[in-house]
């Protein structure tokens, strides 16, 4: 089924994409703060650039004036990085009073995030601190003798537990602690370790491992899991429809909810970068794209269709759909 967004935020990523004045998508030349957070390869990743107005004599006292970011990632990426930069801007925060913004903060901002979305606030949150911990280098502030521990090296020592998006145990463990993680499933969520192969989840080490040595182990109980339908399955897909509330669409309402998304939700994008697409085709759950203009020699074509195409299209109509590139 799509993912179900507040309409604030399906405002501030149609805004956002179609590039209206007081949004906030582009990179900031010789910026005061640069911090990155997640990567393409994982299907998420954040660039985040501020400038600031520079006190003569105490570095505590800049003020940041101009936000932006640059994000490859779904409507809730891109809200979110929208959500974060109104935030520092409105507040008049200097760089280390930008630190109290947390992903808790981004959410109700948007007024709620799917669960299944939640790392993409705290991506906003992570890479806010990478900017911080970069301005800070520049402009000699020790973060240690505040008191502030940015954890800059988390990610990269340690031991790695979630081997498909490379997420260490020290990191997984501080974000277990600082974001009240109880359960596997709320680890995924929230910071996407295992959400791809999901074999760390109960290995020796794993992530029900670093659960029990942070709040205890729990007596096992087993919960049945639920049957999902095959996409051909119509008489069980409407048993989906009944428990999810949402009506069965015909073959003709199917194919204009694609077409709405992919106007409203894809176009845009495309066509900032010179590009285009075409729909060729709607079979089932399968939905035939050709990519034109830009998009169409482009060597990250194959990214553009999974990672922006069929993403948008799962979350905006049905998770079943799958994009065919013609």
């Amino acid at each position: 089924m799509a993912w179900e967004y507040s309409e604030k935020t399906k405002q501030i990523f149609m805004d956002a994409v179609q590039g209206k004045p007081g949004t906030h998508l582009g990179e900031i030349e010789e910026p005061d703060g640069f911090g990155e957070h997640g990567s393409i390869a994982c299907g998420d990743a954040l660039r985040f650039t501020f400038r600031v107005e520079r006190h003569p004599n105490d570095p505590l006292q800049d003020r940041i004036l101009e936000a932006r970011y640059l994000t490859f990632g779904c409507t809730s990426a891109i809200a979110a990085s929208e959500a974060l930069c109104t935030l520092i801007e409105s507040g008049g925060y200097s760089p280390v009073g930008a630190l109290k913004i947390t992903n808790h903060d981004i959410v109700e901002f948007l007024e709620g995030l799917p669960e299944q979305k939640i790392h993409c606030s705290v991506m906003g949150a992570e890479a806010l601190e990478a900017a911080v911990f970069n301005w800070a280098q520049k402009r000699g502030v020790d973060l240690e003798a505040l008191g502030i521990d940015l954890h800059a090296e988390d990610k990269e020592e340690g031991r790695i537990v979630c081997q498909c998006f490379t997420l260490s145990e020290p990191y997984i463990r501080r974000k277990i602690k600082e974001l009240g993680l109880k359960t596997i499933a709320e680890i995924t969520g929230a910071i996407k370790a295992g959400g791809a192969c999901t074999s760390c989840h109960h290995k020796p080490g794993g992530l029900q491992d670093l659960l029990d040595e942070v709040w205890g182990r729990k007596a096992t109980s087993f919960v049945p899991l639920p049957e999902f339908p095959a996409p051909r399955e119509r008489a069980a897909a409407a048993g989906v429809a009944a428990a999810t509330g949402r009506p069965i669409l015909s073959p003709f309402q199917f194919a204009k909810q694609v077409e709405q998304a992919l106007d409203q939700y894809v176009r845009p994008q495309l066509r900032r970068d010179g590009g285009d697409l075409e729909l060729v085709d709607v079979k089932d759950t399968s939905i035939f794209i050709q990519l034109k203009g830009a998009c169409a020699g482009c060597p990250n074509s194959t990214q553009t269709m999974k990672l922006m195409v069929e993403r948008t299209l799962k979350e905006m109509v049905d998770e079943r759909i799958r994009v065919v590139a013609v």
